[in-house]
């Protein structure tokens, strides 16, 4: 594996990291780390990448803008750039025709974003459905609760508004395939918001078989990123590559 740190993407500063599997052709995976839009990291994703890379796929890894430094929807058009960039500059380090996206938490409500609004990527000549696929680890698909907070509003409170990826659901003719992941242990009302994102596609009349749910046992979802098996293997990781074989690796 090759890694190259603190790749400046946007002309805020913001940074990514990249990890290069040794073969000449791959995939490439884009992933925003959580944190509620207030904190976390991009190495938050080293255990996952090394398994990714050893299995043959590319990691991005970036940060973006953070409360309380950032407003919306500061994050939103960083996480597009990131995306941006990796279509522009990917193919400097290989051949690479699939993008995949995703996320854990906020990174997650970042991604859904990506996916169900078109403005955010259409900012960058590009669509929804140019992404391979995407990975939505435990996002909150209504109105975030930062983003709620910040507007001064009881962050408690489930609001569907332009700022949710709930209410963007059913503007377009079609979506990617898409790999939701969700806790036993979650926190709360995480997995019932988990549930309606996949009953409203349903209900839209979606391709359900592009949509894939796993729920996953012994902690939240902050735990499971960097979580490894028994036998020392990255547990997203190996989600993560098993949605990848399925569309197209």
């Amino acid at each position: 594996m090759k890694t190259i740190f603190d790749i400046v993407y946007t002309a805020e500063g913001q940074k990514l990291d990249l990890y290069l599997p040794e073969c000449e052709a791959f995939p490439v995976f884009v992933f925003f780390h959580g944190g509620g839009l207030k904190k976390g990291d991009k190495d938050s994703m080293a255990v996952a990448a090394d398994y990714l890379t050893a299995h043959g796929v590319a990691v991005v890894s970036a940060n973006y803008r953070m409360y309380p430094d950032a407003v919306y929807p500061d994050f939103l058009r960083d996480a597009a750039a990131a995306v941006a960039w990796t279509k522009q500059h990917i193919g400097e380090y290989g051949a690479c025709d699939q993008i995949y996206v995703g996320g854990s938490s906020a990174g997650a409500y970042l991604s859904m974003m990506l996916c169900f609004d078109p403005q955010w990527l259409g900012a960058h000549g590009m669509k929804p459905m140019e992404i391979a696929g995407f990975v939505h680890a435990a996002g909150q698909p209504t109105a975030h609760f930062n983003v709620l907070e910040a507007s001064g509003v009881d962050p408690r409170r489930v609001i569907v508004d332009e700022t949710a990826p709930l209410w963007h659901i059913g503007m377009a003719e079609e979506y990617p395939p898409m790999l939701f992941l969700v806790s036993d242990d979650e926190m709360e009302n995480r997995p019932e918001q988990t549930q309606l994102v996949i009953s409203t596609l349903r209900h839209f009349r979606y391709d359900m078989s592009k949509v894939e749910l796993q729920v996953l046992h012994g902690g939240w979802h902050t735990f499971y990123i960097r979580l490894k098996d028994d036998a020392g293997i990255s547990v997203f990781g190996r989600i993560c590559d098993t949605f990848f074989q399925k569309w197209g690796k």
